[in-house]
């Protein structure tokens, strides 16, 4: 294994970084060669394909014991059964590129009222810290 501790392989769940289904998890079905593999993700909507690694990010997902060269029928039945997409959203990866996504769909006014609570929040803690200062001292 050595010092690397995402390998690609049949099986490997990919997040694709450029093209139209960037943002979106693929999982590595067939290796081409050196550079390319054929990956596909019925649930997740990328069109089975041969992508190149360099428009691809390996994550720790593995499907385990997936054949090579399965149909898109079958591997959907295999990530359902796993709850890939599941496992997925609960990484913290997934859910910072949900935050960056949902923060540059904000509006200027959003931003505006997000500043405020923010504000609150920070009045509410610094009150705290010093009362609790107030009865240390």
């Amino acid at each position: 294994q050595g010092s690397f501790k995402r390998m690609v392989e049949v099986g490997r769940v990919v997040l694709v970084t450029h093209g139209g289904d960037a943002g979106k998890i693929a999982t590595i079905v067939e290796i081409v060669d050196h550079n390319r593999a054929i990956v596909d993700g019925p649930t997740t909507g990328v069109a089975r394909q041969v992508i190149g690694y360099k428009n691809v990010v390996l994550t720790d997902i593995v499907v385990k014991r997936l054949p090579r060269g399965v149909r898109s029928a079958t591997l959907a039945k295999f990530l359902e059964k796993e709850q890939v997409v599941e496992a997925w959203q609960k990484t913290a990866w997934a859910q910072k590129l949900e935050a960056r996504k949902r923060r540059a769909a904000m509006s200027d006014f959003d931003r505006f009222k997000l500043m405020r609570l923010r504000k609150q929040q920070r009045a509410v803690v610094d009150r705290q810290v010093a009362l609790l200062k107030k009865e240390r001292a």
